[in-house]
């Protein structure tokens, strides 16, 4: 190693990347560390991948927050790695470049239909409502009836933004092109679907409980879904979080009373997608009923039951995104690497090139494990950095030599200082409506305000 600081860019500035920022520079070696963001703001999935109506998920911004006032650690927004600079130019400029550019796509779903309008992938549909700049300012929320498959949060979190009523939503950051869009929703039923028993949903008991107290949306849970074998039974004693689940379940199940709601969530167990239903939309959705084989898993039995619905939300998982110039598995939506180190084709570790999050794991695992799986990525980058293990010296190593290089591109990138004044922004647009905080959609009209130019007043 040289006597100069390690010099090291992080791209992608959510959770993951963060975290892994934050410990490299407490760790013992000396650091000069930037992190690459392609939006004009930072803190990724926390910003636009959870629902408004999670405040308490959203206090992670907080602690990332914090991390990033400390000036350590130099933001840089609004660049696209691949196209607006390429991994080489990063090669350039640094000893080692960390990829944390988690998973931001749909996972594909191989079911007849699935290409019909009105057929959705979840995560687009949350980039929408979460205000996401790279996507469309409207949503054609047209259906009385909706299908979402899945069982995980990102399924709640579907259900319960497509039933709630929008003054419901009045207290959080929604901006105001979804609202419109919300308050011209006519849906009164969502069917969430989930091929196996209670015991194997993926719901965190919190985000379940939660569901049942939206205002007026009655939740429906179906007694001839629930079946438990030895597997359930098993996960059940193991794990608090699922016997919480298969709990309020129960209790919801067991409830003797009227649905009165104007509007519904019904949850459906033992069932599987087999084809969308239309000629040239959503009609409906034909599912097969499904029974648990001994272990928690489950077969087809046969038995098909049609739903009329007019739209499909797919919530299946997450997806991560190749970036030019860098291995990627197309089959498991991952950067090949082994414990963090990316590997080659061939195998063999690139030098200087590590991965973490879920772009290193596939999206599975909360906040906690994405610090765990930082500590593991940062903790071999120290091991190589002290045995020598980079083969290359950068040719214009340092923060300023890459920052020109943008600024003779003209590409327009923001900075930590840009993000305050954005989110100073954004507090006054909420103050004015009675809100916390109201965000703004456009990303030249981010990428202004953050840089302190003159913008044209579009907000979304």
């Amino acid at each position: 190693m040289s006597a100069r600081p390690l010099s090291v860019a992080v791209i992608g500035a959510g959770p993951a990347g963060i975290y892994a920022a934050d410990i490299l520079a407490k760790s013992d070696i000396e650091t000069s560390i930037d992190l690459f963001e392609r939006l004009p703001a930072p803190f990724g999935l926390v910003r636009y991948g959870v629902a408004p109506d999670h405040p308490r998920i959203k206090q992670i911004i907080v602690a990332l927050y914090k991390i990033l006032q400390r000036g350590d650690i130099r933001l840089i927004g609004n660049v696209i790695v691949g196209e607006d600079v390429t991994i080489e130019d990063l090669q350039d400029h640094y000893d080692a470049i960390i990829i944390a550019t988690g998973s931001d796509k749909d996972s594909p779903m191989e079911i007849p239909g699935v290409d019909l309008e009105g057929s959705y992938g979840a995560a687009d549909f949350v980039s929408w409502y979460d205000g996401h700049p790279d996507y469309p300012r409207t949503w054609p929320l047209e259906a009385k009836e909706i299908a979402v498959i899945g069982v995980g949060n990102v399924a709640l979190d579907v259900a319960r933004m497509l039933a709630k009523h929008p003054d419901d939503l009045m207290v959080t950051e929604i901006p105001e092109n979804v609202e419109k869009g919300l308050r011209e929703n006519p849906v009164t039923d969502v069917h969430v679907f989930g091929r196996r028993g209670p015991a194997q949903v993926k719901f965190t008991p919190l985000e379940l409980r939660e569901l049942g107290k939206v205002p007026d949306v009655d939740v429906i849970v179906y007694e001839e879904d629930f079946d438990f074998d030895e597997g359930s039974q098993e996960a059940i004693s193991s794990s608090n979080q699922t016997k919480q689940v298969v709990n309020t379940l129960t209790d919801w199940v067991m409830r003797d009373e009227e649905f009165t709601a104007s509007r519904r969530i019904h949850i459906h167990m033992m069932q599987s997608p087999v084809e969308i239903l239309g000629t040239d939309r959503v009609e409906g959705i034909r599912m097969e009923r499904t029974e648990l084989v001994g272990d928690g898993s489950v077969r087809g039995t046969g038995e098909h039951i049609d739903y009329p619905v007019q739209a499909v939300y797919r919530a299946v998982g997450y997806f991560s995104s190749p970036i030019k110039g860098l291995p990627f598995d197309d089959v498991r939506g991952i950067i090949p690497n082994e414990e963090g180190r990316v590997l080659a084709p061939g195998g063999d570790h690139i030098p200087g090139i590590y991965a973490t999050g879920w772009v290193k794991r596939g999206p599975v695992g909360l906040i906690g494990s994405t610090k765990s799986d930082a500590r593991e990525t940062i903790g071999h980058l120290v091991e190589d950095a002290k045995a020598g293990k980079f083969n290359h010296e950068p040719v214009r190593s340092g923060h300023d030599a890459m920052t020109k290089v943008l600024d003779e591109r003209g590409i327009k990138y923001t900075t930590w200082q840009g993000w305050e004044l954005l989110e100073a922004f954004e507090l006054a647009l909420g103050e004015d409506q009675g809100r916390e905080r109201v965000k703004v959609v456009e990303r030249d009209t981010m990428a202004a305000i953050s840089r302190g130019e003159d913008h044209d007043g579009k907000l979304y």
